[in-house]
């Protein structure tokens, strides 16, 4: 939704900062995954955008390009959520993708919780956009930030207690 995220801020004493916006419903989804190379250690970021709630095709989209991208094996660790234990069903009927699953209400465990945290509690906080349009390219905006960042990438997984 495109109601801001408020956080603690600075201003003079006396002047509460007013944040403007107006109550609209519109929403975007994003879906995103961290991968680790086996031999080099590098992590890559990927992610992909939608307007409105993701469905199983969309995450059976997504895991297909992440693992055309990366072009070897893959192990997929995923939460519970309900898209993505049907898009599992789909998913595994190939044999060659394997699927570990993170316990219930874990989200402490998931690398990928913190790349969420960092957006929206660091670099969106306080953020009012315009429109869907400007939301969409200020995530974009964000989420490439973070992508290249090989350390920001590793402590997500260190605050997850994954050692690489």
């Amino acid at each position: 939704m495109l109601q801001p995220l408020v956080r603690r801020t600075w201003a003079p004493r006396g002047q509460t900062p007013i944040q403007r916006s107006w109550d609209r419903h519109d929403r975007l989804s994003v879906i995103s995954a961290l991968t680790v190379s086996p031999r080099e250690r590098k992590l890559r970021l990927f992610f992909t955008i939608h307007d409105g709630n993701i469905r199983t095709p969309e995450a059976v989209r997504f895991i297909r390009s992440v693992r055309r991208q990366v072009g070897g094996k893959l192990l997929l660790v995923w939460d519970r959520l309900n898209v993505h234990r049907s898009a599992a069903k789909l998913l595994q009927r190939r044999a060659d993708l394997p699927i570990e699953w993170l316990p219930s209400y874990a989200p402490d465990l998931n690398p990928v919780e913190q790349v969420w945290n960092h957006s929206k509690y660091a670099e969106l906080a306080n953020y009012v956009p315009d429109d869907i349009d400007d939301l969409h390219g200020a995530v974009a905006v964000s989420l490439a930030i973070q992508a290249p960042q090989q350390s920001l990438l590793r402590n997500y997984f260190l605050h997850a207690g994954l050692f690489l």
